[in-house]
Parts: structure tokens; C-alpha cells; sequence
């Protein structure tokens, strides 16, 4: 289906929500480090990531060992700085969704190797600096799995 790659994640309980989303879409979860957290099996409870063995979760040591495994997928940067709305591309099976750390977003260096019309936003109101991390990836990935039907998606 779809990937979620989030570069350097901070904060466990956002990515325990992001875990959960995975398992529940289908979606594989990659993390690039350094992680802001351990991801043993004791900090994963003790965080309350419970759902981390029904999710595919892929660890990179840094950008560059993610973008190797990408190959010719596309990748949609998530920034406050993008250019195209989010729900105005049509997403296919096997796109990344890329989202950047909770304090900072993602570096120039990063977005600098995505295409313009790949770095996507999410509107907010003209005072908000930005949406949380698990919420975006949530808006982002249904709207991506909604353009397909929801393939695969059981009733709850």
C-alpha cells in the first residue's frame, strides 16, 4: 500500500499513534534515526506502543540508507513550507509519505531533494504554526487510502 518514513521522530507517544495507524491501514512505518527514544521491547511497553508487532516497521541508521531502499517511488515531503495541498494529488500504491521531526520538520537538505510539487501541506488557519505530528500523518494517509477505496479496509 502506501509508507509512512518519519526522519528523526522525537516523541514516543506520537510515534506509538503513527505505529498504531500503520498496523490499522496496512501502511509500512519506516524510521530514520537517531530516534528520540529506544525502541527495545521494554521501552516500547513501558511507552505504550503496543501495536509495534502488528505493524512493518523498517529502522535506517540515516537519510541517505532510506533513500537507497526508496528506488524510484515517489515521496511526498509533509511541510508547513510546501507548495501543493495535500488532497489535491493523486497518490498510487507505494508512494512514501515523508514527515520530519516534532520540533524542527525536516532540514533543507532533505527537502532539497524532493521535487517542489512533492512538498505538500495541510491547511490550517493563518495564526497555527503547525499540526501535530500523529494527526498529519492520520489526515494524510486516509486521504491517500480513501482515493483507493480503501482497499483492503474492513468495517471496524
Amino acid at each position: 500500500m502506501f509508507e509512512v518514513m518519519l526522519y528523526e521522530p522525537e516523541i514516543p507517544p506520537n510515534t506509538g499513534n503513527i505505529i498504531r495507524l500503520c498496523a490499522n491501514t496496512g501502511c509500512g512505518l519506516s524510521l530514520i534515526e537517531p530516534l528520540g527514544f529506544s525502541l527495545s521491547e521494554k521501552a516500547m511497553r513501558r511507552a505504550g506502543l503496543d501495536y509495534h508487532q502488528y505493524a512493518n516497521i523498517q529502522v535506517y541508521a540515516n537519510w541517505h540508507k532510506a533513500q537507497a531502499e526508496l528506488g524510484n517511488r515517489r515521496v511526498f515531503a509533509f511541510t508547513t513550507r510546501g507548495q501543493t495541498r495535500f488532497d489535491q494529488v493523486a497518490y498510487q500504491p507505494g508512494d512514501v509519505f515523508l514527515f520530519g521531526p516534532e520540533t524542527r520538520g525536516l532540514p533543507d537538505s532533505v527537502l532539497s531533494q524532493i521535487p517542489a510539487q512533492q512538498q505538500l501541506f495541510l491547511p490550517m488557519q493563518a495564526h497555527s504554526r503547525s499540526l501535530n505530528l500523529a494527526n498529519t500523518v492520520s489526515v494524510a494517509v486516509y486521504e491517500a487510502w480513501r482515493q483507493h477505496d480503501f482497499i483492503r479496509g474492513e468495517h471496524a
